[in-house]
């Protein structure tokens, strides 16, 4: 197994350990954050960095594999949901967000298995694509560190510091919902054609 795999599997492991740390039990707090917000975030940060890795030396070495192509998506999806709905349990997003997420997950993970049964034609992702990965790490590290509910912001009841990290992050997970949903309907139409007979 090459190294941009074991990347990708060590990313899928760091997962369970992000859900798990909750069940810690851990009071600490640094400037009012939780210490287990903390490591869970410093985790999918390391997650996020090993996706960004293990593409970069699959095709720095030539160690694109079959497996790598099926793992690598998968990985990145697991890590994604699983960081969200995390954020929903901790009441800092509306169960609404994962929903696009996964839906729009679903589609595309179903136009790749038709991809493959119609001789592996490969549909690239768009810039609405790649948008959406980088606002949903940002929205999700900084979410993370956000003692406030989604949209807090526009309440009025914020200010300072409080202020502006609630409203960068409902922002952020807003283009990344907008992201999605415009990502996921450029996909749809890229791959029409895998349903003419």
């Amino acid at each position: 197994m090459n190294l941009a795999n074991k990347l990708t599997i060590f990313r899928i492991i760091l997962v369970p350990i992000m859900v798990i740390i909750p069940f810690c039990n851990i009071q600490v707090q640094f400037a009012g954050i939780p210490l287990t917000y903390i490591l869970i975030d410093i985790i999918f940060i390391i997650a996020s960095i090993t996706d960004k890795l293990d593409g970069y030396i699959a095709r720095s070495k030539n160690q694109i594999t079959v497996f790598g192509k099926f793992l690598d998506p998968l990985a990145d999806k697991i890590l994604v949901l699983t960081a969200m709905i995390m954020l929903v349990e901790m009441s800092k997003l509306p169960a609404w967000i994962p929903v696009i997420v996964l839906t729009r997950e679903f589609i595309v993970s179903g136009y790749r298995l038709v991809a493959v049964e119609k001789g592996g034609k490969v549909i690239p992702a768009s810039n609405w694509g790649k948008l959406k990965t980088v606002t949903q790490m940002i929205a999700i590290i900084l979410a993370f560190l956000d003692m406030n509910e989604f949209g807090k912001c526009f309440s009025g009841l914020l200010n300072g510091s409080d202020f502006v990290l609630n409203l960068v992050v409902t922002i952020m997970m807003i283009i990344q919902t907008i992201a999605t949903i415009i990502s996921g309907i450029d996909y749809v139409k890229n791959g029409k054609d895998l349903f003419k007979e």
